[in-house]
């Protein structure tokens, strides 16, 4: 690709005009839909309308065209010399990723809250859903109806796991195949519009998790029009690398997000995996990409998940932040003790956290050693402002990627007590960093969240065994026990149970998850975001953390020990005359209790 004089950015990109998207696209004024291949494959191409073909005119370079006087409704799927096959550019596949494509109108939808202009990251608390578990009916009507609860909990930013179409009746949605068609099972494209919309009309920004790392194993027809989206010159853990020096490959994915950022309104894009999309084009697509969503207007955001720790995603392709996956793993190490896998490289305990919050992260180019391999692995992101790491202490990887799914506070080989949470949950929304929340995180919910899928045949097979294999190392679980991800059971079980809100535990732990998003909103200090005002450290096993701006202090202690600590050793270990602010456990002293932890204030 060619470069402008700055070699900042493509010169040559496509504009992203009626006329140059693939698919099917209704025209101005009623006058029909225009239907649009490229191929590389195939030399008759046909539009199958309906139930009946129509020719489609070459225009050159394996591009095909035909305008039809349908609309709104009508059903097609492309022949490629006499074969008839799904759209992979389709807007809807009513059924499923193999059947027909359904002609939509993406600008029916009449937006009722077209004020709203977004949020930027530093005003974000991010409550990650899955649509088809959130509620017990699983689509976007009924997770609409909850929008209000997350409100009243003090949440700004809902986060939707992948909503691009994949195969099967249930699943996470990062194999998704038709990138442009919201999934079918979870409701019509205007009813997802609606949830967007009540979302903003509520306060809340919206966004959602993106996978353009790689295409799920079934239901991916790419492949059939044009080999040329993949490469070989390398490849992913999920099969073969997109090739992003391909025109029509970068197309697909920068289109894709102005679709869902322009059409659909959302807020923003988490980004699945950066480090698994490779580029060898003199412009990386990730930098592409946050050109072109940043050139929409308004406010919106790009965050990316990525365990490489490197800075230069914010500073140099203009990402907007990144998850910060080491602040967890500290604290769960910590915690539970686990060095299975990834956790074996991060040494926990007060010391430890409190470097992971003092440095962004924990890696800055020391070397990291898991399964046997060891490289040098992140850079100090010492440019970073607080906003730019997204911390959290469970997301939907660090519960499902788990032989049963159990969460931090479940019961079990690995768990936490309610107190131990609740103090975990004290820390991570009193920081400047950007916290996220996963569903029924605020009330400790007892549902699991395991992994779960509906590929049917072979490879539903092969997936039931994978999973077996994949933890059979995990210390007290065997392979046996590791919940079947075909099963449908194993999906029912993530469903939330509401009810359970208003009891014991569950009641408590919500109320202190009001109280500290009610600080972290209108508390003078806790509403700052510098990092130069944020120092941590330890004393023995107290981790503390210390908040200083002009409008006052806040220091907030966490107990990591195993004996109840008196109140005078924790006010001497700090240069303060405290008040307490707020106690995980709802008492006023500070006689913490393993585990508890304790917001102090000190005026200016």
């Amino acid at each position: 690709m060619t470069t402008s004089a700055n070699s900042s950015l493509p010169s040559n990109r496509s504009s992203d005009d009626l006329a140059t998207r693939l698919g099917a696209h209704l025209l101005p004024g009623g006058s029909g839909t225009r239907f649009r291949v490229w191929t590389t494959t195939a030399r008759e191409v046909a539009a199958r309308v309906n139930g009946g073909d129509h020719p489609m005119q070459s225009l050159g370079d394996g591009l095909f065209e035909t305008v039809l006087p349908v609309g709104a409704g009508a059903r097609y799927k492309f022949v490629l010399d006499g074969q008839a096959w799904p759209d992979p550019y389709a807007r809807f596949l009513p059924d499923g990723v193999h059947g027909e494509a359904e002609v939509v109108d993406l600008n029916a939808y009449g937006w009722k809250n077209t004020g709203w202009r977004g949020l930027p990251l530093g005003g974000c608390v991010f409550y990650e859903l899955h649509v088809g578990t959130f509620t017990p009916e699983g689509t976007y009507r009924a997770a609409m109806e909850r929008l209000p609860d997350l409100v009243d909990l003090g949440v700004t930013a809902v986060e939707l796991m992948p909503l691009a179409a994949f195969p099967g009746a249930r699943g996470w949605g990062y194999d998704g195949v038709a990138l442009y068609a919201s999934y079918a099972p979870y409701g019509r494209p205007e009813d997802l519009m609606a949830l967007v919309d009540a979302a903003h009309g509520l306060g809340l920004a919206v966004f959602l998790d993106a996978v353009y790392n790689h295409f799920g194993p079934d239901g991916n027809y790419l492949g059939v029009y044009s080999p040329t989206y993949f490469t070989d010159r390398y490849s992913t853990p999920w099969g073969a690398g997109l090739d992003y020096a391909e025109p029509h490959m970068r197309r697909l994915i920068t289109g894709n997000a102005r679709m869902w950022l322009r059409d659909y309104r959302f807020d923003g894009l988490r980004l699945d995996a950066t480090n698994a999309i490779f580029d060898d084009s003199p412009v990386h697509i990730l930098r592409e990409l946050a050109h072109e969503v940043h050139s929409l207007g308004g406010t919106h955001l790009l965050v990316a998940e990525d365990h490489r720790n490197l800075p230069e995603l914010i500073t140099e392709d203009h990402l907007d932040g990144v998850w910060a996956d080491d602040f967890h793993h500290q604290v769960r190490v910590t915690l539970t003790g686990e060095h299975e896998g990834y956790y074996a490289p991060f040494t926990g305990g007060a010391a430890g956290i409190a470097n992971a919050i003092n440095r962004g992260w924990v890696f800055e180019g020391q070397d990291y050693t898991v399964n046997g391999e060891t490289h040098p692995r992140g850079r100090p992101a010492d440019t970073l402002g607080a906003p730019s790491f997204v911390y959290c202490i469970q997301n939907h990887d660090q519960i499902g990627n788990r032989p049963v799914g159990d969460r931090l506070h479940h019961q079990g080989p690995r768990g936490v007590s309610d107190a131990i949470f609740r103090g975990a949950s004290m820390l991570l929304l009193t920081l400047p960093m950007t916290p996220l929340l996963f569903q029924g995180q605020e009330w400790a919910a007892s549902a699991p969240f395991p992994f779960f899928s509906d590929h049917q045949g072979e490879l539903g097979r092969l997936v039931t065994e994978g999973r077996k294999r994949e933890f059979a190392y995990f210390e007290g679980f065997g392979g046996d026990n590791v919940l079947d991800p075909q099963a449908e059971a194993t999906f029912r079980l993530a469903k939330l149970n509401w009810a359970e809100r208003g009891e014991g535990e569950h009641a408590r732990t919500l109320a202190l998850y009001r109280e500290l998003l009610r600080l972290r909103r209108e508390d003078l200090v806790l509403r700052d975001r510098e990092r130069r005002n944020l120092t941590a450290g330890s004393v023995g096993d107290v981790l503390w953390v210390h908040h200083k701006t002009e409008d006052g202090e806040r220091a907030m202690l966490w107990n990591l020990g195993q004996a109840t600590l008196a109140p005078q050793a924790l006010i001497l270990s700090l240069d303060l005359p405290p008040t307490v602010l707020l106690h995980s456990e709802g008492r006023e002293d500070l006689a913490l209790a393993p585990g508890e932890a304790a917001l102090l204030r000190s005026q200016p």
